[in-house]
């Protein structure tokens, strides 16, 4: 299943949805679920849902403010998985510098815990450089939640921002969206610039490792000029805020219906 907006990605950029088969390896019964995309399975392996991101709360964290609904999240895991045997399989990375298991999860009759996730409105999209299969799945379900606005995408802390709309306070994970006035590369870095002042407005920037990734599936950063896009990642502030992409499948190419 493949949302609009990655089919104009597609065009644009051939090759740029990596959506290539998972492969399975080993399955196990779910015995404690920690978060929202968190858990352990009955042989100690702790796995963290690999392709999502849930509201998160703090588990121990000093001066970390729980995420809103992430009680909620945690509680649709477990009604999901709590007792189930799921069946691991792996389309990157396989474990993270924690030791967690980097696994998407299928239950027995045929449930993609993941995608149930996303549909429900309890995660978001959250890709990896080295972990980018199956994306375009995942963004279908995550788009159908954000229409029918269920879950979080009820709730203002989760909304889609404009770029416009940035200010200096803010920290975290974004979806932004606005249109891209200017590009440059400058010493091998893109820079994706959705205002006149790049020292105050959105910038997505790209670096020279990852530029060789973007233009492998035939990333232009010329032909985005003019384009409306959506991108999703953590916001920094240096020289206005910006977000950093390390993949294509961050940046959404989008239409009047996304």
């Amino acid at each position: 299943m493949v949302t609009r907006l990655l089919i104009i990605i597609i065009l644009l950029y051939p090759g740029a949805a990596v959506a290539g088969p998972l492969v399975n390896s080993g399955q196990g019964r779910v015995v404690e679920v920690v978060d929202g995309d968190t858990l352990f399975l009955d042989d100690g392996v702790q796995v963290r849902l690999v392709g999502i991101q849930a509201p998160k709360l703090p588990l121990g964290r000093r001066n970390f403010k729980t995420w809103p609904l992430a009680g909620e999240a945690k509680r649709a895991l477990e009604a999901l998985s709590l007792g189930r045997v799921v069946k691991l399989s792996y389309g990157g990375r396989r474990t993270d510098r924690y030791g967690r298991a980097l696994a998407h999860l299928h239950r027995d009759d045929g449930v993609w815990i993941q995608q149930e996730l996303l549909r429900l409105g309890m995660a978001r999209v959250y890709s990896f450089r080295d972990n980018r299969a199956v994306v375009a799945e995942l963004l279908a379900a995550e788009r159908a939640a954000r229409i029918d606005k269920v879950g979080i995408w009820g709730h203002g802390w989760y909304r889609i921002w404009q770029q416009e709309e940035l200010h200096g306070g803010l920290d975290g994970f974004f979806l932004i969206e606005g249109i891209v006035l200017k590009s440059a590369q400058i010493r091998g870095r893109i820079y994706l610039n959705f205002g006149e002042d790049w020292r105050q407005d959105f910038t997505i920037t790209v670096s020279p490792r990852d530029r060789r990734l973007f233009e492998r599936t035939g990333f232009a950063h010329a032909a985005m000029v003019g384009q409306r896009v959506r991108v999703r990642g953590w916001l920094k502030h240096f020289n206005g805020p910006s977000i950093e992409a390390t993949h294509p499948e961050q940046i959404e190419v989008l239409n009047q219906t996304n």
